[in-house]
C-alpha cells in the first residue's frame, strides 16, 4: 500500500518509529525475495516458507510472477490458497474469470464491506475461539448449555479429523485449533488424549519449521503451552510439548523485548509473560478474567495473513462491556460480603484476640476470587469463616497456648462442651460452636440435617486432635516418619474442614457419608495432602527456627547426605504427581469417584488457592503482598481506558447503552451469538 501510494504521487508523512518499522519490513521482504530466487524460483510448493503466491498482492512490481504459474496454482474455488487479497491481485494480473467468480461471491457473502484474511473460514475453530473468549471474560456461567453443545459437537468430530495437516501452510491453523480444542474439551470433562494435538512432536521437519518461524507463531505456541496446563500422570507427550513451547515463547519474548517497534500486539506479549511467570494452577479465576477484559478489546488469536486473525469485529467490544458490567456486579456483592465478614470476625472475638495472623480479607478474597459460586451463595461466607477460625486456632496451638491449655481445649472439643473454658480457649470454642450451629441451621432445610451436623463436628474434632498431636511432637522432640507425619499433617492443614461442608451446600447429591473421617474420598485426600506439601515447601525455614516438624526437614533428616534444595525438590516432586492425579479425577467425567461436577470444580478452586498462597513464597503469612490483588478483585473495577490502541475499536458505549446491552442479552441473542454464528458475523 505504501508503494502504491508513492507511485500515485501521494506525499506520505511518517513518524520516525514508523519509518524504522517500514525500513525493516522492506529489508526483510528483499531478503525473502532474494532467498526464494536462489533456492527455487518456480516450484513454490516445495518452499520451506509459505508460498509467495499467498502474498501476491504485497510483491513489488519489479518481482515477476509468471501468469501461467499463477493459473497453475489456482484452487478449485478460483482462489490463490483461499486468500482474497492474493486472489484480487491474481485477477488484476491475469483477468481470470475463476478469480473473479471467487471475489464476487465474497462480496455477496460479506456485505458489511470487510472480508476475512482467508476464506472459507473454519467455523468450528470460530466457535472454539468464541467459547474460549466467553470463558476467559468470566461469562461462561451465563452460557453453560451453549458451550456444552458446541464442545459436544467438536468432540464428536474430533475422531473424524486427520491428526496432522496435509501441507505446512496449514500447520499454524491446525495446531492452534487442536491445542485449543484439547484444553477446552478436557476442562469440560471429555476424554481426549494428548496425541490429538501433540502430532507435531513426531515430525522433525514440522518442529524445525515451528522453531524457524516461532516469532510468527507466537500465539500458536501460547495455546500449545496453555493446553499442557491440564496434564495428567504419565502424559509424557504433554511434558515434551510444554518444554518445547516454553523454550520458543521465551525466545519470542526475548526477541520482542530487543525492539519494541516489532511488537504488533503488546497485550499478547503481556499475556505470555504472565503465563510463563505464574502457572495456571496458581492463578485465581477472578483476576485472570479481569486481565483478559483489560488487555483484550481485540482478540489475539494467531498471526494470520499479515495480521492477527480477528473474529469479533461486530460484537466484540460489546462483549467486553458486558463482561465489565458482570465483573462489577460481582464486586458489589463481594464488597458487601467482606464487610459482613469483618463484622462477624470482630463480634466473635477472633479479630481482636490479640495474637496470631489476622486474615479476614485474605480468606474471603481466596474463596471469592477463585470460583464462580452463585451470587447469592452462602458458601463464600461459610468457607471464609471456617478459614479464619482455622488460622486463629492453628496459631493458638502453634504459638500462644500452653500445653495445659491446649489439652483442656482439645478435650472440650472432643466432648463438644465448653464448660470451664476461659480466655482464648473460650473465645475459640464459642466461635466454633456458634459457627457450626449456624452452618447446620442453614443446611437444615435439606435432607439428613442431623447427619450433617455430626459430620461437621467429627471433622473439627479430628482437626483439633491433629493439632494436639503436632504440639505434643514438638514438646517431646519426637521425630515422626515421613508417612506418619503426612497422615497427621494432611489433617492439621485444615483443608478438608473448609471444603467438605461447602460441597454439601453446592449439591444435594453430595453424599453425607463423605464427611466421615474414614470416608473422605480420594479427591479430598489428594487435596488435603497437596495442601500440606505446598505449605511445607514454603515454611520449612521458619519451622526449623521454631523447632516444628516439616516434610522438607524430615526428608533432610532421613537423608544426611542430601542438601536442602534436594529435599525441597523431593517434596515438590511428590506434590506434582499428586496434583496431576487430582486433576485427572476432577476433569474426567468417568473418574473413580461419582461426585457432582460442581463439587469437583470447587475442589479445584480450593486447590488453586493453596497453590497461589504457596507457589514461590508464603503469601498467606505476608502482611501486604496480596492487598493490591484484593483491591482488584473486590473494589477497583476493570480499567477499560488503558487499552492497547484506540485504532482498533470505536469509542466505548455510554452507560445507558451498556445497560440496554445487558437488558437485551436474552435467550434469542445467546442462540444467535453462539449457535447461529456464521461467516458474516465472524469476519
Amino acid at each position: 500500500m505504501t508503494e502504491l501510494a508513492q507511485a500515485a504521487g501521494l506525499d506520505l508523512v511518517f513518524s520516525q518509529r514508523s519509518k524504522r518499522l517500514l525500513s525493516d519490513l522492506f529489508h526483510q521482504r528483499q531478503q525473502i525475495l532474494k532467498m526464494t530466487c536462489m533456492e527455487n524460483p518456480v516450484d513454490y510448493s516445495q518452499q520451506k516458507i509459505p508460498s509467495l503466491l499467498w502474498y501476491l498482492e504485497s510483491l513489488p512490481p519489479t518481482y515477476h510472477v509468471d501468469e501461467q504459474n499463477i493459473m497453475k496454482h489456482l484452487s478449485g474455488d478460483g482462489s490463490i490458497l483461499q486468500s482474497p487479497s492474493a486472489t484480487a491481485s491474481a485477477y488484476l494480473r491475469t483477468g481470470s474469470s475463476k478469480c473473479l467468480e471467487y471475489l464476487e461471491f465474497l462480496v455477496q457473502k460479506c456485505p458489511n464491506g470487510a472480508v476475512p484474511a482467508e476464506y472459507p473460514l473454519d467455523e468450528e475453530l470460530i466457535k472454539l475461539c468464541l467459547v474460549d473468549h466467553v470463558q476467559r471474560l468470566g461469562l461462561a456461567e451465563h452460557f453453560e448449555e451453549e458451550i456444552e453443545d458446541i464442545l459436544k459437537l467438536v468432540y464428536k468430530n474430533l475422531r473424524k479429523q486427520d491428526l496432522e495437516p496435509a501441507n505446512r501452510r496449514l500447520v499454524a491453523a491446525k495446531l492452534y485449533k487442536d491445542a485449543l480444542a484439547f484444553r477446552l474439551l478436557r476442562m469440560q470433562g471429555h476424554d481426549v488424549k494428548p496425541s490429538c494435538f501433540c502430532w507435531f512432536l513426531q515430525h522433525a521437519d514440522t518442529l524445525e519449521y515451528i522453531e524457524q518461524n516461532c516469532e510468527q507463531l507466537t500465539s500458536v505456541l501460547y495455546n500449545v503451552y496453555r493446553a499442557t496446563d491440564v496434564m495428567f500422570r504419565r502424559e509424557y507427550e504433554l511434558e515434551e510439548a510444554r518444554a518445547f513451547s516454553r523454550k520458543l515463547l521465551e525466545k519470542s519474548i526475548s526477541f520482542s523485548c530487543k525492539d519494541d517497534d516489532l511488537v504488533i500486539f503488546p497485550g499478547l506479549h503481556k499475556l505470555i509473560k504472565h503465563e510463563l511467570t505464574l502457572p495456571w494452577i496458581t492463578r485465581l479465576d477472578q483476576l485472570d478474567q479481569r486481565m483478559w477484559i483489560e488487555e483484550n478489546k481485540i482478540s489475539p488469536l494467531w498471526i494470520g495473513k499479515a495480521s492477527f486473525y480477528r473474529l469479533f469485529h461486530l460484537q466484540h467490544e460489546k462483549m467486553v462491556q458486558l463482561a465489565n458490567e458482570n465483573y462489577k456486579l460481582r464486586q458489589s456483592v463481594y464488597a458487601k460480603e467482606l464487610e459482613q465478614l469483618k463484622r462477624w470476625s470482630k463480634e466473635s472475638g477472633l479479630r481482636e484476640i490479640g495474637f496470631g495472623r489476622e486474615k479476614t480479607a485474605y480468606c474471603y478474597f481466596a474463596v471469592a476470587a477463585s470460583s464462580c459460586l452463585p451470587r447469592d451463595s452462602v458458601v463464600r461466607l461459610i468457607v471464609a469463616k471456617i478459614a479464619i477460625l482455622i488460622t486463629v486456632a492453628d496459631d493458638f496451638y502453634d504459638v500462644e497456648g500452653s500445653t495445659r491449655e491446649l489439652k483442656i481445649l482439645t478435650k472440650a472439643i472432643q466432648r463438644w462442651n465448653g464448660e470451664n473454658l476461659t480466655g482464648h480457649s473460650k473465645i475459640i470454642f464459642d466461635a466454633l460452636c456458634d459457627l457450626v450451629m449456624d452452618i447446620a441451621r442453614k443446611y437444615n432445610h435439606q435432607r439428613e440435617g442431623s447427619k450433617f451436623l455430626k459430620g461437621i463436628r467429627d471433622i473439627w474434632q479430628e482437626t483439633f486432635g491433629a493439632w494436639m498431636v503436632e504440639r505434643t511432637w514438638s514438646d517431646t522432640g519426637y521425630r515422626a516418619s515421613l508417612d506418619e507425619y503426612l497422615d497427621i499433617g494432611m489433617i492439621s492443614i485444615g483443608a478438608h474442614t473448609i471444603i467438605l461442608p461447602a460441597c454439601c451446600f453446592l449439591s444435594q447429591d453430595y453424599p453425607i457419608e463423605k464427611l466421615k473421617p474414614d470416608n473422605y474420598g480420594k479427591i479430598t485426600k489428594l487435596f488435603m495432602s497437596a495442601a500440606r506439601l505446598l505449605n511445607d515447601t514454603q515454611s520449612y525455614q521458619k519451622e526449623q527456627i521454631d523447632g516444628k516438624m516439616n516434610m522438607v526437614l524430615l526428608h533432610l533428616d532421613e537423608n544426611p547426605n542430601a542438601k536442602i534444595d534436594g529435599s525441597v525438590a523431593y517434596v515438590k516432586g511428590i506434590l506434582e504427581e499428586k496434583t496431576k492425579e487430582f486433576l485427572e479425577i476432577v476433569l474426567m467425567d468417568d473418574g473413580p469417584e461419582e461426585i457432582p461436577k460442581s463439587c469437583k470444580h470447587f475442589h479445584l478452586s480450593c486447590m488453586k488457592v493453596f497453590h497461589m498462597f504457596f507457589n514461590s513464597t508464603n503469601l498467606f503469612d505476608s502482611e501486604e503482598e496480596l492487598l493490591n490483588d484484593i483491591k482488584k478483585a473486590v473494589y477497583i473495577p476493570p480499567d477499560l481506558d488503558s487499552q492497547i490502541s484506540d485504532l482498533y475499536l470505536p469509542p466505548p458505549p455510554e452507560k445507558e447503552e451498556i445497560l440496554q446491552i445487558s437488558a437485551r442479552w436474552d435467550v434469542n441473542t445467546t442462540q444467535h451469538f453462539l449457535h447461529g454464528i456464521g461467516k458474516e458475523s465472524a469476519v
